[in-house]
């Protein structure tokens, strides 16, 4: 039996050069700076992560334009996944290097996951499997429009001008 051979460079910055999203690279959203995409091997329903299109590993070489667009991601997410799944609670964070878990180390990203009480059993914790009620493919579809009605034109306006144009997000693209 052999294993899926890892995919060489960075995943991250893969599918950021993608150019179709849609549940073959699981991109919910495309900002200027960063993107939402579903987590692979979701804990959760939801689970989803803002990565920012830079590969970077440190959150300190973020600039500050980079940082305010990750964060009003996270606050058009978190509003889209209550509205949709009604979780009783989040886990939001990163981890910054291999020893405090990060699975991809070299490029930054955030994670959102939406929890319930008593939604960890026992097979989690033996066996370190999961069972999730809903199909990524599902949660893709439901959450993908969720967050483009939530999104707010004149946030999404400030948080990416710099001048330039803003460029019609990759999500408004058929899938």
């Amino acid at each position: 039996m052999t294993s899926p051979q890892k995919p060489r460079g960075c995943l991250f910055c893969t599918v950021q050069k993608a150019r179709r999203d849609g549940p073959g690279n699981w991109v919910l959203y495309r900002g200027r700076d960063n993107f939402v995409i579903l987590n692979l091997f979701p804990y959760n329903n939801g689970h989803l992560m803002v990565v920012p299109n830079r590969h970077v590993r440190s959150l300190s070489r973020l600039r500050s334009e980079q940082l305010q667009e990750m964060m009003y991601l996270m606050q058009v997410c978190e509003r889209s996944l209550r509205r949709l799944y009604r979780p009783q609670g989040f886990n939001l964070g990163m981890n910054l290097g291999k020893c405090s878990g990060a699975g991809i180390e070299a490029h930054l990203h955030m994670h959102l996951v939406p929890r319930w009480a008593g939604d960890t059993n026992f097979l989690s914790v033996m066996n370190g499997t999961r069972i999730l009620p809903e199909a990524l493919t599902s949660t893709f579809r439901k959450l993908r429009k969720a967050i483009l009605q939530d999104l707010d034109p004149l946030a999404v306006q400030s948080a990416t001008s710099s001048g330039k144009p803003k460029q019609k997000p990759a999500s408004r693209r058929k899938a």
